[in-house]
């Protein structure tokens, strides 16, 4: 039986998160609470949430080849230095190549993470689903 582990977001960060846990066997489950990947690489008009995103105009000041994932290079004919449409291009093939999707429950925000007393479950992470109300 694998481990299961919690990722929280689905940006940068999260999606190479849940490929390590993969990677090494364990069960992710992923609480990403918009509707997509991307964190904030991916570009909205206006932030309903409240969180700051990449600016229409953002151009990267990090190389490609020091900003991709180890084992996902860019594709060479991607610009050294990309707008955000372009590196949040190359998230979403990430996610995609390694099948990472599956793990992402979408439109849900962590509410909460608590130690369990019991040991057999370490923590509790409690969650909000915009469309479906509370769940555990």
């Amino acid at each position: 039986m694998a481990k299961k582990v919690a990722v929280i977001g689905a940006g940068v960060s999260g999606i190479s998160s849940i490929k390590c846990c993969v990677d090494e066997d364990l069960e992710p489950t992923c609480f990403e609470r918009s509707d997509d990947i991307g964190g904030l690489w991916k570009f909205t008009e206006s932030s309903k949430d409240g969180m700051t995103r990449v600016y229409k105009s953002l151009v990267t000041n990090v190389s490609k080849e020091m900003s991709c994932y180890s084992d996902f290079p860019f594709h060479e004919d991607y610009p050294n230095f990309m707008n955000h449409e372009k590196f949040w291009d190359y998230l979403q093939e990430f996610a995609e190549h390694f099948d990472l999707l599956k793990y992402i429950q979408f439109k849900t925000t962590v509410c909460s993470i608590t130690k369990r007393p019991d040991f057999l479950r370490n923590w509790s992470v409690g969650c909000g689903h915009r469309d479906r109300g509370q769940a555990k």
